[in-house]
């Protein structure tokens, strides 16, 4: 249900009090106004702090206390909606909170209604029960259409017909204002309209994700060539990227909803998600679980849905969850969840379950036994990956990745077959990091880094695969055991430093066989 929908219905149900989010008051005015003339031609009167009634009204400049005095008293021959802007701000004073309670009730029977509006969700919880929330959508990609050429029809656009619907879906995500906003500055910089202004785009939408203080806007520069190893999973990503195609929706292929990686920390997990966005040519969108958490009542659930709506909006895209099993640990279980924590995980899980946009999320998890069984039912995810700590063959290939990085030409000058035998139980963050140590010490005496730097590094250093031996083993069980898809195709067992086996035999039909 859109918002013109949402809005017509709660008027129609005398809803007397409506809360609505959104930053674009001038669009959401126009967008009431459509709507109270095709309820029985209702009247339309906003207010502000500053400047109080727009109508002539002389009461209520600066005080919301006279306003909803006036509201109160003022007879309606006819319905009006008042538009209270910002109104957030004083519903925390104990005798406008109360006012509004009332207003409520008083108002039900009458034909007047109030709509707060607020660029943030703050409504107090005695509030909860007594005012309805709506939800006041972004603009649609018809809606941008229409606008971009409307306000670029008297200006030199530089791009054929493929370019523009490309150069129009590039602002999905953003207000009216903003995309007002980058026009103008595009026409100020080159006199003309083109593709070359999509980098102007891409850094407004860098700017408005992070003021919205949900999302963050991941710049990936990561390839598929920057993975060590995981054949597996990264053939896989290439095949699910063609889904996105025309060609795929004529064949009536669904939009893929997302992949779970789960693994040991340092394996790469992170990286796959940027190389994901990277390979598809996606914008990238890092989630933190615990950004969605507010201190108001409804505000953690009103930052999901504001979360949902960029996501959405920005499509398509890829949505990361970054250490998922950390942001929803004990929900359902016996650690315990807040009520509002289980609210988040649930509007989440059900959005997962029900979209249809080409949002695809990349949730990645170190603990397993963390994470809900409900949120990794099929449905919600394609496919669930798990990285193992890299075989040997796969430790040669992320030493040869990390070393050709730094020295590039002079990478046949290490011993990569060494390294790979010495760091058994590594993870390829763990192969980084003693590759660092090495050239810090090479530094320290003004002489490039060397095998036996490198080396010396290893024995010095005691990988997690000792030091949480135990967690580590139950984890790969649980892989071993069928429950989630092998990221890499390698079958040798390999041994930790302090000789116990760590890696199993993972066969071809999706069995293992247990840890010794």
């Amino acid at each position: 249900m859109n918002f013109h929908e949402e809005f017509n219905l709660a008027v129609r149900a005398r809803c007397a009090v409506m809360y609505v989010t959104t930053r674009e008051e001038e669009r959401l005015l126009s967008v009431v106004k459509d709507c109270a003339a095709e309820l029985e031609n209702m009247r339309v009167v906003s207010w502000d702090f500053a400047s109080g009634f727009d109508v002539g009204i002389a009461v209520g400049k600066g005080n919301p206390i006279a306003v909803l005095d006036f509201i109160a008293k003022e007879p309606a021959d006819a319905p009006v909606l008042y538009v209270l802007k910002d109104f957030h701000r004083f519903l925390e004073d104990n005798m406008v909170c109360r006012m509004v309670k009332n207003l409520s009730m008083q108002l039900k029977p009458q034909q007047k209604s109030i709509l707060i509006v607020s660029p943030v969700f703050k409504l107090p919880e005695e509030l909860t029960s007594s005012v309805s929330v709506l939800e006041f959508q972004l603009p649609t990609l018809p809606e941008l259409r229409e606008y971009i050429t409307n306000i670029t029809q008297n200006v030199v656009v530089d791009m054929d017909r493929e370019g523009f619907e490309q150069f129009v879906r590039a602002f999905q995500g953003l207000t009216i204002s903003t995309v007002k906003t980058i026009l103008s500055k595009a026409l100020a910089r080159s006199g003309k309209i083109s593709l070359n202004d999509l980098q102007l785009v891409l850094e407004e939408k860098k700017q408005v994700i992070r003021k919205t203080q949900v999302l963050e806007f991941f710049h990936a520069e990561e390839t598929m060539g920057s993975i060590g190893g995981m054949d597996v999973l990264k053939s896989w990503i290439v095949t699910r990227g063609m889904a996105f195609s025309e060609q795929a929706q004529q064949f009536g292929l669904p939009y893929p909803k997302g992949v779970l990686i789960v693994g040991i920390q340092g394996t790469g997990k992170s990286l796959c998600a940027k190389a994901i966005s990277q390979q598809w040519h996606m914008p990238l969108l890092r989630l933190d679980v615990g950004r969605l958490m507010g201190s108001y009542v409804g505000e953690s659930e009103a930052r999901t849905r504001e979360m949902i709506q960029i996501a959405e909006a920005m499509a398509p895209c890829v949505l990361w969850i970054d250490e998922v099993d950390k942001g929803f640990a004990g929900i359902g279980g016996v650690q315990g969840d807040s009520g509002a924590q289980a609210r988040v995980f649930g509007s989440l899980i059900t959005w997962m379950q029900e979209k249809k946009s080409p949002v695809f999320i990349v949730a990645t998890a170190n603990n397993i036994e963390q994470l809900p069984p409900e949120f990794m039912r099929k449905g919600r995810f394609d496919e669930i990956f798990f990285v193992n700590l890299p075989t040997e063959k796969e430790r040669l290939e992320i030493f040869r990745l990390h070393i050709s990085r730094r020295r590039d030409i002079a990478v046949k000058n290490y011993d990569l077959a060494a390294l790979a035998r010495e760091t058994k139980g590594f993870s390829g963050a763990e192969i980084e990091q003693v590759i660092n140590d090495a050239m810090f010490t090479a530094f320290s005496q003004q002489r490039d880094f060397t095998t036996e730097d490198i080396l010396s590094a290893i024995h010095s250093t005691i990988p997690l695969s000792v030091t949480f031996k135990e967690t580590i083993n139950k984890l790969i069980a649980w892989a071993g055991s069928g429950r989630a898809r092998m990221a890499s195709s390698q079958q040798e067992a390999a041994e930790t430093q302090n000789g116990d086996q760590l890696y199993y035999s993972y066969q071809q039909n999706g069995t293992g066989d247990s840890l010794s």
